[in-house]
């Protein structure tokens, strides 16, 4: 348990159980998750009565709001977190593994939870970062992230394991993951998805869902590298 009086902006924590992120000091609504393990780095410290510290996660520089309650779920980090290092051809290889995983995790009951990342439930792009994370890459947490990280790939070149983006505006709001045979996995709404993680197609557009989607499909990537810290929170939804 870390205790007020110690905390430390340059001292990187360890989360030792999963923890949710809050928007802001006064909404607790959820921004996002930290799986157990991960690191964050305080961007305050907190002052009498604050209900919540500003914090930055250090594996996608992704901020939030930690409430003080869940300070006893952290401990100082025996050293500060190392970015791994990858190679295109070493992710190549370990595409069956990711896809495994998100097919894993729709066979387990879930629901499309806003900010989710360490499961049962997750958001899109929360389960593209934890899927390519369960093998040690790292990716940005949002779709709009993802997207701007990605390498660019034609549709009509599309290889299991590239990322598609949708949305109408100028970025995306949602991702999935391409399976190969015009299919891909996702984490969608209720709104118009599934309520939760499904297969759906970019070809056959005979079901509500892949139709509805199709309409917004602007694009894929396919991940190249794995994402190294900045230092710096990113700009977030």
């Amino acid at each position: 348990m870390v205790l007020l009086a110690t905390l430390q902006l340059e001292t990187e924590y360890q989360c030792q159980t999963a923890l949710d992120l809050c928007k802001s000091p006064t909404d607790t609504g959820l921004v996002t998750q930290a799986a157990a393990g991960r690191h964050l780095r305080l961007m305050s410290l907190p002052q009498a009565h604050d209900p919540a510290i500003a914090v930055c996660l250090c594996e996608d520089d992704y901020p939030g709001w930690l409430p003080v309650t869940a300070l006893e779920s952290l401990q100082v980090a025996a050293q500060p977190y190392q970015a791994p290092e990858w190679t295109a051809a070493a992710i190549a290889a370990q595409i069956p593994a990711i896809i495994h995983f998100t097919q894993a995790a729709m066979a387990q009951p879930n629901t499309y939870l806003w900010g989710g990342t360490v499961g049962p439930n997750f958001d899109c792009s929360g389960l593209m970062q934890t899927a390519f994370a369960a093998s040690g890459i790292r990716l940005p947490r949002d779709s709009y992230q993802q997207e701007e990280f990605v390498e660019a790939v034609e549709l009509n070149d599309l290889q299991p394991g590239d990322l598609l983006f949708f949305g109408r505006g100028d970025r995306p709001n949602h991702v999935a993951l391409y399976l190969g045979d015009g299919r891909y996995i996702h984490s969608s709404g209720r709104d118009q998805g599934r309520n939760g993680i499904g297969i759906d197609s970019i070809t056959d557009l005979s079901d509500r869902i892949s139709a509805t989607y199709h309409q917004q499909l602007r694009g894929a990537g396919r991940v190249m590298r794995s994402y190294q810290p900045q230092g710096q929170p990113m700009a977030c939804r």
